[in-house]
């Protein structure tokens, strides 16, 4: 108990220097973007940060982050034992007391849902269309964040065993009763929209056509493919072999064809400005593949182009000149004297 008691009153004493030092660090920040550190939010040090330190990595978890301590530091459990040495917690030697309380209360909700259809049985009432909870487009939680809020650690079979009893309620015929509980281990999925796919339109021959724009770093492609076609490539009223001298140029642009299975049907014409020959041929690949996903292919392929990148306009930029420094990343030679 005094073990326990110790380092509760070591995490708290972190706690507040941490806090101090971000709101020293806070004030700091808003003195250099000449603003008032009164009225400094935490979305205003997001914004600072960014300006400050740009970086041009996309995953998020590697990019400079200035939080609350409360925010990084995971939460630490109070005190389990009271001055007369016994433990608060009635599940307290099960050796994870939050959980089985957590298991304690799904199980009562369960029972609530059970007692509700047997009550109705016993008065003689029968519904046949009965609600289900709509659980579509949502997911479980996953043990890390059952973790978070049980406050301590749990095993597979233990968060098996939860969402198991989680989906007993859900497979109740008066799971309805109970929605509000299950809906808070569950989250929500960010649906993907699919676009309306357009008709295809047709020149004065009769051959469908199709328009795509793509882009790279600065580089801007408009882009028609004309189907029944021979294969040929135009780029800025030139032929891509004598505009793109290097092979791995020409094979980007081609690779979209290759994918679908669309080898030598297609012709097409590119405009294309900004940028080198490596970003304009992306560019005209992004192109060629929104025209070809918009009419041309089935969702499933689309699916398959999205997966693959196709579809997605690379985000990567030239990273900026940082102060201090020579280049984005370079810096200047040091000197003993």
């Amino acid at each position: 108990m005094a073990a326990a008691e110790e380092r509760r009153k070591k995490f708290d004493t972190l706690i507040q220097s941490e806090r101090e030092a971000y709101e020293r660090g806070k004030r700091h920040l808003a003195n250099m973007m000449g603003e008032d550190p009164t009225t400094f939010t935490q979305a205003d040090v997001d914004r600072a940060l960014a300006y400050l330190l740009p970086s041009g990595i996309t995953d998020k978890r590697a990019r400079p982050v200035m939080k609350p301590p409360e925010e990084y530091y995971p939460p630490m459990k109070a005190g389990q034992h009271g001055p007369d040495g016994r433990p608060l917690h009635f599940l307290f030697y099960t050796r994870n007391p939050q959980y089985y309380e957590l298991m304690h209360n799904t199980y009562s909700e369960l029972l609530k849902v059970v007692h509700i259809e047997r009550r109705k049985i016993a008065a003689g009432i029968v519904e046949s269309d009965m609600e289900a909870i709509d659980l579509a487009r949502s997911e479980w939680i996953n043990k890390d964040e059952l973790e978070q809020r049980c406050i301590e650690g749990i095993s597979e079979e233990q968060y098996s065993r939860f969402l198991a009893l989680l989906e007993r309620i859900t497979q109740q015929p008066y799971a309805k009763e109970a929605e509000e509980y299950v809906w808070q281990f569950r989250n929500k999925m960010q649906a993907i929209s699919k676009r309306e796919k357009q008709p295809i339109q047709y020149d004065e021959s009769g051959r469908g056509f199709a328009f795509g724009k793509g882009m790279k770093k600065s580089a801007r492609a408009s882009v028609i493919i004309r189907d029944q076609g021979s294969g040929k490539v135009v780029v800025n009223n030139t032929s891509f072999v004598k505009f793109f001298p290097e092979l791995q140029n020409r094979v980007q642009i081609l690779f979209p064809f290759n994918f679908v299975n669309m080898v030598n049907r297609f012709d097409v014409e590119a405009t294309v400005e900004g940028g080198g020959h490596t970003g304009q041929a992306t560019a005209i690949r992004h192109g060629i593949s929104l025209a070809l996903s918009n009419h041309f292919v089935d969702e499933h392929t689309v699916e398959q182009m999205r997966q693959a990148g196709l579809l997605t306009r690379d985000p990567r930029i030239r990273e900026r000149k940082k102060p201090g420094r020579k280049g984005a990343r370079a810096k200047f030679p040091w000197k003993a004297r």
